[in-house]
């Protein structure tokens, strides 16, 4: 039952900001030339415009999912955090 209620909790953060992050991709690269990005020195990122597209989605993704995660974990109770420490936070 345990591995169940983590599955749950981890898929109600995790599901969210995959689609988040596809909707940030989206958004993006509206505005964004993959193939025109350049590092800070000046160099050309030297990855395909569709490696970009898949580096760029991870990294939202799991922007977003921190963010997600930090969020459940504020939302506690504080007694209960005090409790049962942080990762108690997760299991009310």
């Amino acid at each position: 039952m345990a591995v169940f209620g983590f599955k749950m909790r981890a898929m109600t953060i995790l599901w969210p900001a995959f689609l988040m992050a596809g909707v940030l991709e989206m958004l993006v690269f509206a505005l964004v030339d993959p193939g025109s990005l350049h590092w800070f020195g000046g160099a050309p990122v030297p990855l395909s415009s569709t490696g970009i597209y898949t580096v760029a989605f991870f990294v939202f993704w799991g922007v977003i999912a921190v963010a997600g995660a930090l969020t459940r974990l504020l939302e506690g109770e504080p007694e209960h955090i005090n409790r049962e420490g942080a990762s108690g936070a997760f299991r009310h």
